[in-house]
């Protein structure tokens, strides 16, 4: 499948990854959501690990915004964290709650050792480095589960199947939106601090090389999710 046109860098980033890419976006769960045969144990128990990274993940996109540069920075760090917290997380609550899991047992839950390895990666990036090291370690999930909502929600059927929230949630348009503005934002953060020519910068080598990592971490975190605890 093409690069969705979330940017520039987006693309060349995902071509860097390599395999690691397609292992992750055509990962056996994300093809088990799309067909409707992932075991029903094993999608509670994502969403569960999912709720606890995306606490961790909306601490890293306010350390994007205490790291931002620009106006329009602080305001798409912001836009995200209130993204995570109002249509991704409540609609992991909405889905557990249907099985009795309440919002407290959900928070409750112990992190998996893939869960703790990625969300710690992610927040170091930030702890060590700026505004460029977060995007890198950000985008796998953001821009990637954008690939997967639209390359999911344009199959026939899907709307019938048991994960159909979770398709509409990441092929619509609110998503998707989301999607082209961070990697707008990302493109426009790049020619801010390394200049038009970002792509030959040495810098931009070692954002691509975290990108890559988080996109290894992100296959671990869909590993993970096929082992029901």
């Amino acid at each position: 499948m093409s690069a969705p046109d979330y940017g520039e860098a987006f693309a060349l980033w995902r071509a860097g990854a390599g395999r690691a890419w397609q292992d992750y976006t055509c990962h056996a769960f994300v093809q088990g959501l799309g067909d409707g045969t992932l075991p029903r144990a094993a999608f509670l128990h994502y969403l569960r690990q999912d709720y606890v990274f995306l606490i961790h993940f909306s601490r890293a996109w306010a350390l994007a915004a205490a790291k931002s540069e620009t106006v329009e920075e602080l305001r798409a760090a912001s836009e995200a964290v209130h993204a995570l917290a109002t249509v991704e997380m409540p609609l992991h609550l909405r889905i557990c709650a249907e099985v009795g899991l309440d919002a407290a047992t959900i928070e409750a839950t112990e992190e998996a050792a893939e869960n703790l390895a990625y969300t710690r990666y992610v927040l170091e990036a930030g702890y060590s480095g700026g505004f460029l090291d977060l995007m890198a370690a950000l985008a796998p999930c953001v821009l990637g589960y954008g690939e997967i909502g639209a390359r999911l929600g344009a199959a026939p059927g899907h709307e019938r199947g048991p994960y159909a929230d979770w398709i509409a949630t990441y092929a619509g348009e609110e998503y998707q939106a989301l999607c082209r503005d961070v990697g707008a934002l990302i493109d426009a953060s790049l020619a801010r601090r390394l200049g038009d020519a970002w792509a030959d910068n040495p810098r931009f080598a070692t954002l691509a090389a975290r990108f890559a990592t988080a996109t290894r971490l992100e296959v671990g975190f869909w590993d993970m999710g096929l082992r029901p605890a």
